[in-house]
């Protein structure tokens, strides 16, 4: 046979070889995009056109040449990473196209062989996408998205309350001003009509004491003797504009939760709430920064369940929770599913046979943080979680029980949106019953394999 006729043949053979399914491509017109704050590069694959790596700039106008060049060059899904705030604009541009659009943790595609650059990172994604290698992070509907918005720019607001608040605290305490002291709370009736008199001008301790509450416990003697101090000006003026900083900001709350309110009403009525229905649901306090309507009817209708039933949930607990994950549950299949994605699960990390850790992967998820929160108020509840978490605490620690409480929380809450569940409250005398019944059986089968038999004695016969 000759060279030539050998060749060919060869080359014949290399043809007739399939590619394993791993290794086919499942998105043929899958593009990869680097994300940056002063420009974007785009990876299509060869043959789309002359260039296949370009870069972009930021601005709106060249947002929308990045699009029409993907629509020229056929693509029909697309993955980038989620770097910073600097994805939105694009996302929500691709997205209103038609584009299929897969947003990545940059966690998960950094390993890039070779010499980093913006243009092989954009080149890993495609590569990555085309083989359908990527898994897209959730994002919840429009609807939830823009409810999500309004939540974490109150959420912001609150923190810059809460920064002037100390602020207040600080200028009284350079006065020597020791209201911090006989009262519990100084953004209370009785502090903020104090703390606006001392604005005001006024200095007699006689009198400021007079704008006490009548709720207030401690008497008028204690708390005029706590409001002589050094009023010097420098203090004052700080005291002053920490208090117009925190009215502005006040009022800027109020407009956002007019605004909450409206996005709630575009969701979907799942229950009919009526007075007679309110007044059977729990009544739990209400909180501090809660919002000024009633958050905890348009919760009911929405979801068609009461998520305050809960121990540890309030209704603000609630929105935040529904802000994060919205009411479509058909992205997790199970209760478990949902619990890991939160970073609420033990860790899994084994090799060689030996269980190297268990620690809870790192995640910045909200949601999860509403729920360590709220697992962590259970300390002195008495519920059946509340009964948990102080176990778990006493044997584990504070860490360890506010994430296995939150755990129970997440599953709770799932079980109760997605199949529309009223979480009934079983007691912790009923669970105490349950752990000591749990306990016994397993000394007595402990006992047993080591030759024993466990038997009941009553408490009178030990004395």
């Amino acid at each position: 046979m000759r060279k030539g006729t050998q060749k060919k043949h060869f080359k014949s053979k290399k043809k007739a070889v399939n590619l394993p399914k791993h290794l086919e491509h499942i998105n043929k017109m899958a593009a990869g995009i680097d994300i940056g704050s002063k420009s974007h590069f785009v990876a299509v694959p060869e043959g789309c056109d002359e260039v296949c790596v370009r870069e972009f700039g930021s601005f709106t106008s060249d947002l929308y040449a990045l699009a029409d060049w993907l629509e020229k060059c056929g693509i029909e899904t697309i993955a980038m990473e989620s770097t910073g705030v600097y994805w939105i604009p694009l996302y929500e541009l691709l997205e209103s196209r038609g584009f299929e659009v897969r947003l990545v943790d940059a966690r998960h595609v950094k390993n890039v062989s070779g010499r980093k650059t913006d243009v092989m990172d954009c080149q890993w994604l495609q590569q990555l996408h085309t083989y359908g290698l990527l898994s897209g992070a959730f994002r919840p509907k429009e609807q939830t998205c823009v409810l999500r918005a309004y939540v974490r720019q109150r959420s912001m607001l609150v923190q810059q309350v809460a920064a002037h608040i100390q602020h207040m605290q600080k200028a009284l305490s350079q006065m020597n001003v020791q209201l911090h002291n006989v009262i519990t709370d100084i953004m209370g009736a009785t502090g903020m009509r104090i703390i606006r008199a001392i604005v005001g001008g006024e200095r007699n301790p006689k009198l400021l004491a007079t704008y006490r509450d009548g709720r207030c416990k401690n008497p008028l003697a204690i708390i005029e003797k706590s409001l002589t101090g050094n009023y010097r000006d420098e203090h004052v003026f700080a005291l002053k504009q920490a208090l117009e900083l925190c009215d502005v900001y006040q009022s800027k709350i109020e407009t956002c939760d007019d605004e909450i309110e409206k996005q709630l009403l575009t969701f979907e009525t799942r229950k009919d709430v009526t007075k007679k229905g309110l007044e059977k649901c729990s009544k739990k306090p209400k909180a501090k920064n809660a919002p000024s309507f009633n958050l905890q009817e348009h919760l009911i209708r929405m979801t068609g369940v009461d998520l305050t039933a809960v121990p540890g949930i309030q209704a603000y607990s609630g929105l935040k929770i529904i802000s994060e994950i919205g009411l479509d549950f058909s992205r997790w299949k199970t209760s478990k599913q949902f619990a890991s994605w939160l970073g609420l699960c033990p860790g899994n990390k084994v090799s060689g046979g030996k269980r190297l850790g268990g620690k809870t992967k790192r995640v910045r998820n909200r949601a999860a943080s509403t729920l360590r929160m709220a697992a962590n108020t259970l300390y002195r509840n008495d519920s059946a979680l509340g009964a948990y978490f102080r176990r778990l605490k006493f044997r584990l620690g504070a860490p360890k029980a506010i994430t296995a409480t939150a755990h129970k929380l997440a599953i709770i809450i799932f079980n109760m949106l997605k199949n529309g569940i009223e979480y009934v409250e079983i007691g912790q005398n009923y669970y105490e019953q349950q752990y000591h019944e749990r306990m016994v059986k397993n000394l007595s089968m402990r006992a047993k394999t080591l030759g024993f038999e466990l038997k009941e004695i009553s408490v009178n016969s030990i004395g």
